[in-house]
């Protein structure tokens, strides 16, 4: 009797970028419905180099001939932001299903033409908040939705890093830097997903760099429900990531909140001055993230988190903008 070989998604790398290199393709090579075929990079020497490195079978010295190759399926792509939605664009007509790094795209409508194109060559397009797929994270939402806290009234959030080389990719305003684009968009996506609903009105200071980015940030975020969110992110700032679920009854804590590694982990639950703690054993939540999406691809089944989500979410992240270049004044979305 024949075997059935089960089939995996192959996927192809664009660039030879830090997050790849270190997170993840080991998530894909480690992954049970996905394979690493190829990594694309526009120095054909380092390309090669970094293949050799990691295990890669092949390299490619420039982004055309990998989103244009027959044996891949899909694209992780984790260029610079100012790049998402041109190679995510070229990689959807080409037929690829498309991992985008966070956030989306330099700004809402560029979401939206990457969301048509995605539609128009029915391939699938999410964007890698990779944290989402932490069962963790998934456990806060329960506990939310089962008012486990009772109503849910405030979201507090803070994702601070420590940047010092000016060259910093983070740090060029051409190439989509900036606090808010970094760090600050995980904690946007956290109120977001914990209220389930678009923020009505948002408020944000900056302190800005001489490059054009925003250093640092401070944010208000109103909600229909009348949830209120605050959040800080920088990129000068002692390294700093938790955020907190505030009920009526009591609080959900996570320390460590986005990025926690493979170690073990947990949600401090406080209510009616009772404090109990969640554990949760260490995983690979880009991992996880990877397999999602490959389950998606292989079975036709829309992710869990569509690329819409990724739209307003750079919906929130533009209008947090034009409130901090106006000295702070607060800015209306649409509450449709």
């Amino acid at each position: 009797m024949s075997k059935t070989v089960e089939r995996k998604v192959r996927w192809g790398v664009l660039s030879t970028a830090k997050i790849g290199r270190r997170a993840v393709i080991p998530a894909i090579q480690h992954s049970s419905n996905g394979e690493l075929v190829a990594v694309a990079s526009r120095h054909p020497d380092s390309g090669r180099d970094f293949a050799r490195d990691l295990g890669i079978p092949r390299s490619y010295g420039g982004y055309e001939a990998l989103v244009s190759a027959d044996d891949i399926d899909a694209i992780y792509n984790p260029l610079p932001n100012s790049m998402h939605a041109e190679w995510t664009l070229k990689a959807a007509e080409m037929g690829k299903h498309v991992l985008c790094e966070k956030p989306l795209a330099m700004n809402a409508p560029e979401c939206i033409e990457m969301e048509a194109a995605a539609r128009k060559n029915n391939v699938k397009l999410m964007e890698a908040f990779m944290y989402r797929f932490h069962p963790r994270t998934q456990r806060v939402l329960e506990l939310a939705r089962n008012r486990a806290v009772g109503d849910i009234r405030f979201f507090h959030s803070e994702f601070t890093i420590q940047i010092t080389d000016p060259s910093n990719i983070r740090l060029q305003k051409a190439l989509g830097g900036g606090g808010l684009m970094d760090v600050g968009c995980y904690c946007v996506n956290a109120c977001r997903m914990v209220a389930g609903e678009e923020p009505v009105e948002v408020q944000a200071y900056a302190n800005w760099c001489p490059t054009g980015v925003d250093e640092q940030m401070s944010a208000n975020i109103r909600f229909p429900s009348g949830m209120l969110a605050q959040f800080d992110c920088g990129l000068g700032l002692s390294p700093r990531q938790s955020y907190q679920v505030v009920g009526s009854e009591g609080v959900l804590d996570l320390p460590v909140a986005f990025v926690p590694g493979t170690s073990e982990t947990a949600i401090r639950q406080v209510k009616e001055g009772r404090e109990a703690l969640h554990p949760f054993a260490g995983v690979d939540q880009y991992q996880l993230m990877i397999e999602h999406f490959a389950q998606c691809v292989l079975t036709d089944q829309q992710p869990r988190y569509p690329a819409s989500d990724g739209t307003a979410n750079m919906r929130v992240i533009d209008a947090l903008y034009r409130s901090a270049q106006k000295g702070g004044q607060p800015q209306r979305l649409s509450e449709t």
